[in-house]
């Protein structure tokens, strides 16, 4: 079968199958409809962990039903709060944090994620992160609030000491405005 190249949620979990063994602790930041949280699920395997943020019982819900589906709600705990509380999960050296920012897909879309909240869990994202570990970020610019936390994000990433991260920006140059970009941050 062929490679093929595709948004930058699909590279995410390019990414993630390769940085994410059986066993590990990972984080869904932004756990929206579910499928981030299933397939990290799938890749840590029965002795791994899932700890999965969403401010939205709807989306919490919706999570937890995929999952039940699957049979790997087990692997998982779910909770109905913002990003920037993933600290007080009480996980450390965690392999994989993923990020998807802007709002629920088919929920109400004046709910979003804000450069204010997203900021404070980047910053307690990196200090989770074990060595080697690696955070996902895909930015879904197009309204204003995703346009100006994604310029946020490129500024904040930027500032990180090359010698503590190494920072990728992917973005399809071709897909027009609004298009999702993704960000791949790996602690050194």
């Amino acid at each position: 079968m062929a490679y093929l190249l595709r948004s930058a949620r699909y590279l995410s979990h390019d990414v993630l199958k390769e940085a994410v063994q059986k066993g590990d602790t990972v984080i869904d930041a932004t756990m929206g409809n579910g499928h981030d949280t299933l397939f990290l699920c799938e890749l840590v395997g029965e002795e791994g962990q899932v700890i999965a943020f969403d401010v939205q019982e709807a989306a919490v819900e919706s999570t937890r039903k995929r999952l039940e589906e699957a049979g790997v709600l087990e692997r998982a705990a779910l909770y109905c709060r913002g990003h920037e509380h993933m600290d007080e999960a009480g996980v450390t050296d965690v392999s994989a944090i993923v990020f998807n920012l802007g709002w629920l897909p088919g929920g109400d879309k004046s709910v979003t994620t804000l450069w204010e909240t997203t900021k404070i869990a980047l910053e307690k994202a990196l200090h989770l992160l074990k060595q080697h570990g690696v955070l996902l970020l895909c930015a879904y610019p197009g309204h204003a609030e995703g346009d100006r936390e994604r310029a946020e994000v490129m500024n904040f990433l930027a500032s990180l000491p090359p010698q503590r991260y190494n920072v990728l920006h992917q973005k399809f140059l071709n897909a027009g405005p609004g298009a999702p970009e993704n960000f791949v941050i790996q602690k050194q």
